[in-house]
Parts: C-alpha cells; sequence; structure tokens
C-alpha cells in the first residue's frame, strides 16, 4: 500500500451504520464477508503499517495484525454480564498496547472509528487497583513532572484529559492536595475528537503517529510509573 492510498474510506462506516440497525447473527453471518472487506481487512492494514511508526516512538509497544489475538478488537461483544445483548460492537477499534501487557487495561495507544465517533486516545484505561495506586503515587511524588507533562501546550492544544473520577479523594490522600483532582482519576487517558473525513484521508497513517508521538510523554509517565519499560 502507498502512502497516498487511504486505509479506510465510507465503506467501513456505512457498514457500521448498518450493522448498528441489524444487530443480529443472522444479518451478520450473511454480511460476514462485506464485514472482513470493509471493515478487519483495512484496520489490520493499518495496523500493520503503523507498526514501525510505532517503534519509533517505542520499541515496547506493539502493532500487531493478526485478525485474533493482536491489535485489532474483536467484533463480538461479550453478552455474559451486560444487560445489552446485541452480540457485535458497532465500533471498529485498535490497541497498540505495552508488549508486556496482558489485555486492554495497560498502557497503550488506541485508535476508535464509529460514524461521528471517531478519536485518537493514549493512557491507561480502568486499571486494577494495584496499577491505580502505583499511577497516584507516582503523580504525588513527581508531581512536577506530572505538571509539566500534561499542562504541555503540545498535548492540551490536542488533547483533554477524559475517562472517570471519583468523587472523593482516595484512600490515603489530602482532599486539599494540589493535584487532587488529578489523584482522584481512575482512567489516565488523553483523548482527541477526528472526523470520518480525516479517517478517510491518505495522509491518516502518518496523522495518526505524530498524535501519538504528542501523547507520548504522558503515556511514558504512566508505562514507568506502573514499572513497565519505556
Amino acid at each position: 500500500m502507498t502512502a497516498a492510498t487511504p486505509h479506510f474510506d465510507e465503506k467501513l462506516f456505512k457498514f457500521l451504520q448498518a450493522l448498528k440497525r441489524n444487530n443480529k447473527r443472522e444479518w451478520f453471518k450473511a454480511n460476514k464477508a462485506r464485514y472482513e472487506a470493509e471493515v478487519r481487512d483495512p484496520m489490520l492494514r493499518f495496523i500493520a503499517d503503523f507498526e514501525r511508526h510505532l517503534h519509533a516512538i517505542s520499541p515496547h509497544f506493539v502493532a500487531d495484525p493478526r485478525p485474533v489475538g493482536g491489535s485489532l478488537f474483536r467484533i463480538y461483544r461479550d453478552t455474559r454480564f451486560a444487560k445489552d445483548k446485541t452480540p457485535y460492537k458497532t465500533t471498529a477499534g485498535a490497541h497498540f498496547r505495552h508488549a508486556r501487557a496482558k489485555d486492554v487495561h495497560a498502557p497503550g495507544f488506541y485508535l476508535h472509528l464509529e460514524p461521528d465517533g471517531v478519536f485518537a486516545a493514549s493512557g491507561i484505561w480502568h486499571p486494577d487497583a494495584a496499577t491505580l495506586a502505583k499511577i497516584r503515587a507516582a503523580i504525588a511524588s513527581d508531581a512536577k513532572s506530572w505538571q509539566r507533562i500534561t499542562s504541555a501546550k503540545a498535548l492540551s492544544k490536542v488533547f483533554s484529559l477524559g475517562g472517570d473520577s471519583l468523587k472523593r479523594a482516595p484512600k490515603g490522600y489530602d482532599p486539599e492536595h494540589p493535584l487532587i483532582e488529578d489523584l482522584r482519576r481512575k482512567d489516565f487517558i488523553v483523548v482527541t475528537p477526528l472526523t470520518e473525513a480525516e479517517a478517510c484521508a491518505p495522509d491518516f497513517l502518518p496523522r495518526f503517529a505524530k498524535l501519538c508521538r504528542t501523547a507520548a510523554p504522558f503515556t511514558a509517565f504512566l508505562t514507568e510509573a506502573v514499572e513497565l519499560p519505556w
């Protein structure tokens, strides 16, 4: 694939719209070949082509283009404990996580494609209690670095901090701590919105790589906070 050839086109978003209207196993089975051609395979090509860009940011993060078990999120929803029993996700996502990570709740870079909902993100989403404790401790012990990274113009003019937060100060932290807003966070992610047109543009791969480079100091802080190599 040449640099001038887009990885994605409107077919991807039209398929996801159709799936949202027809989120049933019978419909998906009849349209599985279309899913593979219009959503899965373009995503896998993007993941494969992103590898060299990712390794230039950090050699410890992985772009794995396998259709199962790699960077691509499964289309199948886990409905075991969910009220919503629709069987398929109506989004396409890729998570470029740390090589030592076992699941999505680990440092990484993320691409989300959804009709009227395209975005790029980076950081750690829903970390477990032990990981969360390490991140909070790192912020409290190196507040100056955290503030420098999160207030940097290069980051703040593109990304915003997102995710859920506690209503009160976490146990062991003063409610009057100058960084209590960050210490209350349960997710440590930065997010930037994108458009379908941007995702379908020929330069989207280098554009996404640039966004990841911009978020890299933030993700590096979190990676080192949880005692993983950057």
